[in-house]
């Protein structure tokens, strides 16, 4: 498989961040999609240029490459989640959100990552969407312009419920340094696009891609077997057109048994793939069948 797999830091919450990486070294991924958080290499701590330099150094020793990711919950705000965000009405807020998206691109450069990850948000309830797409061109322009003069590119991530929220919604923007970060698992939450299908379309365009199982309708970033994902098929089109750059595992709600989860989706990654043509039909029932059980544990990973 030339596919390169990456592991994000949001599903190993409870590790100090070193023993996190290493735990992903050791399970055999090409990279780490590290989510700046306050246990995780905090951008908003005095000695964040100290810190960011020895992550630096330990992902260079260790041969991983790595994204930038900034989805922490209560970075910004410890009452309210992922708040403020691009879209909020407040300018302060705006420019705060802003202000770290660039920290995260300063640690990007520092790190060498690939891509850093970021999303629009929500607008509250009785914000103009006309005024909020406004501020939010005002924010992409000026994040997007800042990270091409560091050498870092720049993602944005549709989600689901966010003003940016589909890949039409990416389309629609009129901003050629922005890069497109591509959750496969939002396609079947909105259901705009097979996910394989966005792969193929979006491949000139993209900046980096996360990968993880979930039902149609419902965003809940599951363990691959548990959900609606055809994970071979986006396995193949990140082949097909030749993707060299992470592919990142996102288990959020994972955390409490990333001992066994980050092994584990590597693992299914690693032998979901469709056996050859040519097989015994039972051969290949065998092979389908352990999507599940590597999901629930009935086949240990080896």
């Amino acid at each position: 498989m030339s596919l390169r797999f990456a592991y994000n830091t949001n599903g190993t919450a409870h590790h100090r961040l070193e023993d996190a990486i290493r735990l992903i070294k050791d399970a055999g991924y090409d990279g780490v999609a590290l989510t700046l958080d306050i246990h995780h290499l905090d951008p908003f701590a005095e000695n964040w240029i100290v810190e960011a330099d020895h992550i630096a150094t330990l992902l260079q020793r260790l041969e991983l490459g790595s994204v930038i990711e900034t989805g922490a919950r209560f970075l910004l705000d410890p009452s309210a989640k992922h708040e403020p965000t691009l879209v909020t009405a407040d300018a302060s807020g705006r420019a705060r959100r802003i202000g770290f998206l660039k920290r995260a691109v300063d640690i990007a450069h520092v790190l060498k990552s690939e891509a850093v990850s970021f999303w629009a948000g929500v607008p509250k309830e009785g914000v103009d969407r006309a005024a909020a797409h406004g501020w939010l061109i005002e924010g992409l322009t000026e994040v997007a312009a800042y990270a091409e003069e560091k050498g870092v590119v720049a993602a944005l991530e549709p989600e689901p419920g966010m003003l940016i929220e589909t890949l039409d919604d990416f389309s629609g923007l009129d901003l050629p340094n922005l890069r497109l970060a591509l959750d496969t698992g939002h396609c079947l939450v909105t259901e705009e696009r097979d996910p394989a299908a966005a792969v193929r379309e979006f491949a000139e365009r993209l900046g980096t891609v996360a990968i993880e199982d979930m039902k149609r309708r419902e965003h809940i970033h599951l363990p691959f077997g548990e959900g609606d994902m055809d994970v071979p098929s986006v396995l193949d089109a990140l082949e097909a057109i030749d993707f060299q750059k992470l592919v990142c595992v996102e288990l959020s709600r994972e955390s409490h048994r990333a001992d066994v989860m980050v092994p584990r989706s590597l693992e299914y990654l690693r032998t979901c793939r469709r056996p050859g043509p040519g097989l015994p039909a039972a051969d290949e029932s065998a092979h389908e069948a352990l999507a599940p059980q590597i999901s629930t544990g009935v086949v240990a990973a080896s």
